[in-house]
């Protein structure tokens, strides 16, 4: 039975079956859990709720309260079988103003998909009703100003490679599925594949996982079965879409038939499986990894527009591209005048002519007042990308990130 209590009722073993509000209000990722820990219960008596909804079948019960409320299912007040409120558009805003929000986002993704992630490793059951809310603040991020999450997706280090690859596919899966002219359901169903696609890594034993050096043939076969694991995974969950399930057994499938698990290849892969491929490779062999170093943004378009074709999907790839820019956020380039720069932003006008935060000048060898430049507007123009680690530049702090 579901019942409305007051949050200074609230004790431990109780299941909390909603927390109304804003989740990016409250430290939970989650709003319906088991309440077993103290931590947790310190942490929902020191929000500011006036009242909580808990679920006596799952959990403890609180006998003789005056205030219990039974819900009808056709009353109002439920939200168990009603659908999903439709979000209202969300007006755009500069870089600078959605970043608090963005960082804010994503460190809720990140605690989600770790606390999924664990789950899996002990055995328990994968619950993920609440990641299609998290997709849903993504893609509204996003609607505001989709440079600011994709600025922050491609940060992590080597040790929080495996979590935060995830959240970087799921939003790019979102960008991307915006320029492709997903909405509604199926660009929600986008965002939660790309959260979930590689749960099988979960399933591979660390020392395979994180080994810093050459995998044996044995190892490498175990890396490679984690598409299926995975889908094995999400096969035993009754929440997850099939979209979901695509993606995470084929987002290592190619065009030409060369990938794996089941070498599919062309019209046998769906939308979704392709745009998987793609987002995966791009934050895979742009990030820092425990056996490679990352490769600049700018550089991990280039790869891959390079490779043969039959690896992505042409049309896909393009419209990525598109999403992300032929010199991504973060990349560090030189203009024309001989000043330096670092791209904060794509232009709706140009492909090779982004916003960029100008700071240093070649010439003078030193740093120069800070400027935001459209190079849209015709003012300068790229000449090159330069390796930040030749100007030893710390790229995360120029860019306000």
């Amino acid at each position: 039975m579901i019942k409305k209590i007051q949050a200074d009722e609230v004790r431990l073993g109780m299941y909390i079956h909603e927390l109304r509000g804003n989740w990016m209000e409250h430290p939970f990722w989650r709003k319906s859990f088991k309440l077993d820990q103290q931590k947790d219960l310190d942490k929902l008596l020191g929000c500011s709720f006036d009242e909580i909804w808990i679920d006596t079948d799952k959990g403890l019960d609180i006998k003789n309260l005056q205030s219990d409320i039974k819900i009808n299912p056709d009353s109002s007040e439920s939200n168990a079988e009603s659908p999903k409120p439709v979000k209202k558009p969300q007006a755009p805003v500069s870089i600078a103003e959605e970043m608090d929000a963005a960082k804010k986002i994503h460190s809720k993704a990140k605690e989600a998909v770790t606390s999924m992630f664990s789950d899996v490793r002990m055995g328990k059951a994968l619950e993920i009703a609440e990641a299609t809310e998290l997709v849903d603040e993504i893609n509204q991020s996003m609607e505001r100003n989709p440079n600011a999450l994709l600025s922050l997706a491609r940060l992590k280090t080597a040790n929080e490679y495996t979590y935060l690859h995830s959240v970087a596919v799921c939003m790019l899966m979102v960008a991307l599925g915006r320029q492709l002219g997903l909405k509604g359901e199926e660009l929600r169903q986008a965002g939660v594949a790309g959260l979930l696609h590689d749960v099988g890594k979960m399933a591979v034993p660390n020392e395979v996982l994180e080994k810093p050096g050459k995998l044996t043939d044995e190892e490498f076969s175990i890396m490679r079965s984690h598409p299926r694991r995975g889908w094995e995974i999400l096969k035993s969950c009754y929440q997850v879409h099939e979209s979901a399930l695509d993606v995470c057994l084929h987002h290592h499938e190619r065009m030409d038939g060369q990938g794996y698990p089941e070498k599919l290849k062309g019209d046998q892969l769906t939308l979704f499986a392709r745009m998987g491929a793609v987002c995966d490779v791009y934050d895979a062999i742009s990030s820092e990894r425990c056996y490679k170093k990352a490769w600049s943004p700018s550089e991990s378009i280039h790869k891959m527009a390079s490779w043969k074709d039959g690896h992505f999907d042409e049309t896909v790839f393009h419209a990525f591209v598109k999403t992300i820019g032929i010199y991504p956020n973060g990349t560090l380039v030189k203009l024309k005048s001989g000043r330096l720069g670092v791209i904060i932003e794509q232009s709706k006008k140009s492909l090779t002519a982004p916003i960029i935060k100008i700071f240093f000048s070649t010439r003078a060898n030193g740093y120069i007042q800070a400027e935001i430049l459209d190079l849209s507007k015709g003012a300068d123009s790229i000449v090159g990308v330069e390796d930040p680690l030749k100007w030893q530049f710390d790229m995360n702090k120029l860019q306000g990130i």
